[in-house]
């Protein structure tokens, strides 16, 4: 990071922070509680403002100052239609502008999420952590008429909401699930870098698991195909909703394109001006491929057709080499670290979070499929990382420098400016005057995560948090979700209509004798 990196509050900030998020009221004398009938009665659930021109108050925010973050207590900022207006230490003095009371809560920029399948996540979770593959779920997905796909793309987007992800860069399995995708995002102000995946579910796994290469040669004329009705339905919303939807293109990977299909997914993407956004050396078998057609890394390759001359997000690169690091540096390129890609769990030490961070490439934390839990996927992340550095920085006969210790501010930083410096948009990821109004606000402060007060040093307090800790998500000034609460949509039912969607799924699952053994 560049400037300066003031992450601690001050002892003065973390008193008046205290004071404001976590003061205990008075004791009932001998501790005898008052009887029921003198019980104050609980005061009506605030609603939101209904405007786009309000304050939040909050008991410590992580601003922009000087071009870098900072951390501070005690914090007003103000929403005025697209945009933060104005960000003030201490409470800003407007008797008549609504405000949105987050005491003992951490004010953040809204999360980015480099990699996310949206509607993938919630017929899998549950299914696969045993061992089982995702693949058949995914089929049935793509089979489902549009309103029953709609109801389980809202299900997964109001999770993502829930946890504090105000952007999404979205891999939709299929063209299919990408017009999905945009048409909850365009209903409930989401903020989305939407891209059909070429090969969608219906076309790729012959081709991704092929046994000889005449699968690829012949899957040419289709894949062209896709990608032209792709860049066509991208280029028809693309800027919809006064700029929150920015479609990507999106090819699988390198393993399942030629040169000819890459270069057309590439000139698409310029075409577009978003970017593009693929799985990237996701494994050892996709290195030896690219490796074995085209005598190159994947990220190498794909250096040669010019896609880094964008913006660019590659997930996993479990299997990444030192050129694949030295591209995406030397081109800004985004890692999109993805610590619950395969289920919870499953994957999560595996992907090489800490080495990202060592070869000083930008580094975000994605949701990929089954978990859309954001601020769970930053403590996976941290977590499981600085076990993966501690047994790799131990090998007998390791080399080089040691791996550092990923921190919950990596994680953050990479969730918020780093990501959208990776979008090249400096408007986002960012509290302060001129940036779009993408906030969140977490609980740091109630029971399980804090202390009854808002400490000294917030962001720790993100490793003990969930989703269920998000209090308040706003997206380009509108408010999504308040006080705990879906309140773009009926969340009572959201929940139904995904529920019953999804058990189609499973009906059919069970038909097929799916779940025999398990």
């Amino acid at each position: 990071m560049t400037g300066r990196d003031d992450t601690s509050l001050t002892r003065r900030d973390a008193i008046k922070a205290s004071l404001a998020g976590g003061a205990v009221g008075a004791l009932p004398l001998l501790g005898i509680p008052a009887p029921l009938d003198a019980q104050p009665a609980q005061p009506p659930r605030a609603r939101p403002p209904r405007t786009r021109d309000y304050i939040i108050d909050a008991s410590a925010a992580l601003i922009w100052r000087n071009d870098a973050p900072k951390l501070i207590g005690d914090c007003s900022v103000r929403v005025r239609g697209n945009d933060i207006v104005e960000v003030r230490e201490g409470r800003l003095p407007a008797a008549n502008t609504p405000r949105i009371n987050a005491t003992g809560q951490l004010l953040l920029p809204g999360f980015i999420s480099g990699h996310t399948h949206a509607a993938s996540g919630s017929p899998t979770r549950g299914l696969i952590e045993e061992g089982r593959s995702y693949q058949r779920p995914i089929e049935l997905l793509e089979q489902l008429p549009d309103d029953l796909l709609d109801d389980i793309s809202a299900y997964n987007v109001a999770e993502l909401l829930r946890s504090g992800c105000t952007t999404h860069v979205e891999m939709s399995l299929s063209l299919k699930q990408a017009q999905s995708y945009v048409r909850v995002a365009r209903r409930w102000h989401v903020r989305g870098y939407p891209g059909g995946m070429v090969p969608g579910t219906a076309r790729l796994f012959p081709i991704w698991r092929r046994t000889g290469d005449a699968a690829l040669t012949a899957s040419v004329p289709d894949t062209l195909a896709e990608i032209d009705a792709n860049a066509r339905f991208a280029a028809a919303v693309n800027g919809a909703e006064d700029g929150l939807i920015r479609p990507m293109m999106t090819p699988h990977a390198a393993d399942t394109h030629t040169p000819e299909t890459m270069r057309a997914m590439i000139a698409a993407a310029r075409a577009l001006g978003n970017g593009m956004h693929t799985h990237l050396a996701q494994g050892a078998g996709e290195v030896r491929t690219v490796q074995r057609l085209y005598g190159q890394s994947p990220a190498q390759w794909l250096e040669s057709f010019g896609a880094f001359d964008m913006p660019f997000f590659g997930a996993h690169m479990t299997g990444a080499t030192a050129a694949d690091w030295e591209v995406l540096k030397r081109h800004g390129g985004v890692y999109a670290h993805c610590p619950s890609g395969g289920g919870a769990g499953n994957s999560s030490g595996t992907q090489p979070y800490p080495e990202a961070l060592a070869a000083g490439v930008r580094v975000n934390v994605g949701i990929d499929t089954h978990s859309n839990d954001y601020l769970e996927n930053l403590k996976l992340a941290v977590i499981c990382g600085r076990a993966r550095a501690r047994l790799l920085n131990a090998q007998a006969g390791r080399t080089g420098a040691p791996l550092p210790m990923p921190s919950m501010r990596d994680a953050v930083y990479g969730a918020t400016h780093v990501a959208a410096d990776g979008l090249r948009r400096p408007d986002l990821g960012r509290i302060a005057v001129g940036a779009k109004a993408d906030l969140c606000t977490v609980d740091v402060s109630g029971l399980l995560v804090g202390s009854g007060a808002v400490g000294p040093e917030p962001l720790s307090n993100l490793l003990y948090a969930s989703g269920a800790n998000v209090r308040h998500v706003i997206t380009q000034g509108y408010v999504q979700l308040y006080d705990g609460a879906l309140v773009v949509d009926d969340e009572t039912r959201v929940r139904q209509r995904g529920g019953a969607a999804v058990q189609q799924i499973w009906a059919q699952l069970r038909a097929e004798g799916w779940f025999r053994g398990g």
